[in-house]
């Protein structure tokens, strides 16, 4: 299999960069899409060349550290998958592969398609996490919580934090990653006594980084790996005017 990867190079921030050309063959539709970077490197190390940057660590779809743009789309054509579970046989013999980081000026790119995304560091450290000491592990049935309200706690605790939602968005809007994280504690006991604090100061850091507002276009759900909803930022926005009523 024979394929023509169009890569973003750029050598740091203060560099500029440009779409390079290279001309892959040996692949195999086996191949994960980051198996094919890698004999891409192999290749460019052969001939004295720098390789390519590019971010990944669990290759498992778990960590979200993989995030590209490809052919126009985070993470591949695919629906709700991480760059790392996208494989060769996506693409047929002799098509055009266009790899570009994520694109917002909230993630700065770092090196040809490492971006920094310590922006969602920051917002995480204004309250995703619970103060309260809670001791020893309980027992299971000890606090008693609906099923509904776990299972949706759940599903926003899937957000594995890759950046799609906002490369994705048109206005670079990291309101699915903030709401996701703000709703997987707020709705749980545990969280509660932080909830109002913890909307309010997570909202502000997501203002003060830079990133764009929600006009609610629902690409962010499309491109979502964990196909977490964009009703979580719709109970974001009404967690928040709560909480400047009674915070």
């Amino acid at each position: 299999m024979q394929v023509t990867f169009k890569i973003w190079r750029q050598e740091g921030p203060d560099y500029k960069g440009a779409i390079r050309d290279y001309e892959v063959d040996g692949l195999t539709g086996d191949m994960s899409f980051l198996e094919a970077l890698d004999h891409l490197n192999e290749l460019l190390v052969l001939k004295n060349e720098k390789v390519i940057a590019y971010e990944y660590d669990c290759r498992e779809g778990i960590c979200g550290q993989c995030g590209v743009f490809i052919n126009g789309r985070a993470h591949g054509p695919h629906d709700n998958m991480t760059t790392c579970q996208l494989h060769m046989r996506s693409f047929k013999d002799g098509d055009t592969i266009v790899v570009e980081p994520w694109r917002a000026s909230s993630f700065p790119v770092i090196k040809d398609l490492i971006v920094d995304r310590s922006a969602f560091d920051r917002i995480i450290e204004q309250g995703a996490y619970i103060t309260a000491k809670t001791g020893t592990a309980p027992e299971a049935n000890a606090i008693p919580i609906p099923k509904e309200v776990s299972d949706n706690a759940m599903d926003a605790a899937a957000c594995i934090g890759c950046g799609a939602c906002v490369a994705t968005c048109k206005n670079s809007s990291a309101a699915l990653f903030t709401s996701a994280k703000i709703n997987h504690l707020n709705q749980l006991p545990q969280g509660k006594a932080e909830e109002h604090k913890r909307v309010q100061e997570m909202t502000y850091q997501m203002e003060i980084e830079g990133f764009g507002s929600c006009t609610f276009t629902g690409a962010c759900e499309v491109e979502c790996p964990e196909e977490i909803s964009i009703l979580n930022i719709a109970e974001m926005n009404a967690r928040n005017a709560k909480a400047k009523l009674f915070g």
